[in-house]
């Protein structure tokens, strides 16, 4: 099966697919609505450190898996298990693929309301006024008929094959991503009022650095940004050749991921205060109006308040929104379509238009029942299902997996002293600094 494989043809292919797939939503709007709610440069601060400690191993230990097994997550972690418990590491591995299927059902509307209002201000442009309004206000309607375009956008690039889609769309998307995150920061930095949120930004409050809730956020967000838990990364690893230098590769997808986190941050939050400066009412104490909601709200205030050139700053941060969105699902979509190429034998193309089309009936369900489930299916991939599965790569690397495993097997080990060191690392402390996330996000948020 593994000489028929697609895969990535390149380093940088992978590094941009994978980066790619962990920089969405959750980096551009979630980590600067964090920064912003908990004390800016000590959230910053906080979050640095616990993407080294946990963060970045997790991401090492999906990948691993994976580029070892070079299958998909569900045969790679029954694989990994079969001297243990190999229908407990296929039913982990069913798990996430159910994860996957999670994600995409929020992910996607979320990923239309962005769209929408990419829309909104060029309609405006071109003097659509009344479709200008509709494309952004919230509405069932809006989200029947965006949502599904965002689905065939993903299925359109999955249905090519790894290396002619997601290799190849990764890497145009990646690069105009961050042209016009650097674009749009450039131009929000040059506003009254941007100074005091860069300001607060990047000097730190030491004394805020210690509080419970900061570290909490930051061990959350850090963990959570990184896409890990639902069996992408792990996907992505097995289109790699075997036995590239993992830890070379987990470090430059850690990296570029924390650096557009980093660049969100210095977009979003001189943003909101420019925004203040502008009369709009931003925070509450010092909580943020909104949190979340504020992308749709404040923004587009202040985007309006510019004239013309406003509307072509929010074409151009909605896009950017919009492409930070398609290159996460496309990584999502591939967990569940690799599964049923490979297990199911089914075609790459039956394969992709069956899952989209779950997708779909999962998204469609989410919309009619939007206020009781919308919340409810986030919070449980989240704050349970995906620290749940980063636990368990930990306990398969650490403890499971013998044979064939290099950071367990004495014999593969001689001449890399540093090789037992980082597998006492994931296999001790990383499942207790995990166990300590799970219980403080989970059970005491």
């Amino acid at each position: 099966m593994s000489n028929i494989r697609d895969s990535f043809h390149s380093r940088i292919g992978f590094v941009l697919a994978a980066a790619g797939s962990a920089i969405g939503l959750g980096n551009i709007w979630g980590f600067p609505t964090q920064a912003a709610n908990n004390g800016g440069g000590a959230f910053l601060f906080v979050y640095l450190i616990v993407t080294i400690l946990l963060a970045f191993p997790a991401l090492y230990a999906e990948v691993y898996i994976g580029n070892q097994a070079q299958k998909n997550p569900v045969s790679a972690l029954e694989d990994a298990c079969r001297e243990t418990a190999p229908k407990f590491g296929k039913y982990a591995g069913l798990i996430g693929l159910c994860g996957a299927i999670m994600m995409l059902s929020f992910y996607t509307i979320v990923a239309g309301w962005m769209l929408a209002h990419a829309i909104s201000p060029l309609a405006e442009l071109l003097g659509y006024h009344e479709i200008s309004q509709w494309l952004a206000t919230s509405s069932t309607l809006r989200n029947l008929m965006f949502t599904p375009i965002f689905i065939l956008l993903g299925a359109a690039i999955i249905h090519q094959g790894v290396n002619a889609g997601i290799e190849k769309w990764s890497a145009r998307l990646m690069p105009v991503l961050l042209i016009m995150l650097v674009a749009l920061i450039a131009y929000i930095l040059q506003q009254p009022g941007a100074e005091k949120g860069l300001r607060t930004y990047l000097i730190p409050d030491f004394s805020q650095v210690t509080n419970p809730k900061l570290i909490i956020s930051a061990m959350g967000q850090a963990f959570f940004s990184l896409s890990i838990g639902v069996g992408g990364m792990m996907i992505y690893g097995s289109y790699m050749k075997k036995d590239r230098d993992i830890g070379k590769l987990a470090i430059s997808i850690t990296a570029l991921d924390t650096f557009i986190a980093f660049m969100a941050g210095l977009l979003i939050i001189p943003a909101l205060y420019v925004a203040e400066a502008a009369g709009q009412q931003v925070f509450q104490g010092d909580e943020l109006i909104g949190e979340g909601q504020l992308i749709f709200n404040i923004l587009p205030e202040l985007f309006n308040s510019m004239g013309s050139i406003g509307m072509l700053v929010a074409i151009g941060f909605f896009s950017l929104l919009s492409i930070a969105a398609l290159t996460s699902t496309i990584s999502s979509t591939e967990v569940p379509v690799s599964y049923l190429v490979e297990d199911k034998k089914l075609s790459r193309s039956k394969a992709t238009w069956l899952v989209s089309a779950i997708v779909l009936a999962t998204s469609m369900t989410l919309i009619t029942f939007f206020d009781s489930l919308f919340g409810l299916v986030i919070r449980v991939l989240t704050t349970i299902l995906q620290p749940l599965s980063c636990l368990f790569y930990f306990i398969v690397v650490g403890w499971l997996w013998k044979r064939g495993n290099k950071l367990r097997d004495v014999s593969l080990q001689e001449g890399r002293k540093w090789l037992p060191i980082w597998g006492n690392y994931l296999r001790f402390v990383c499942p207790m600094l995990l166990t300590v996330v799970f219980i403080n996000v989970a059970i005491l948020n």
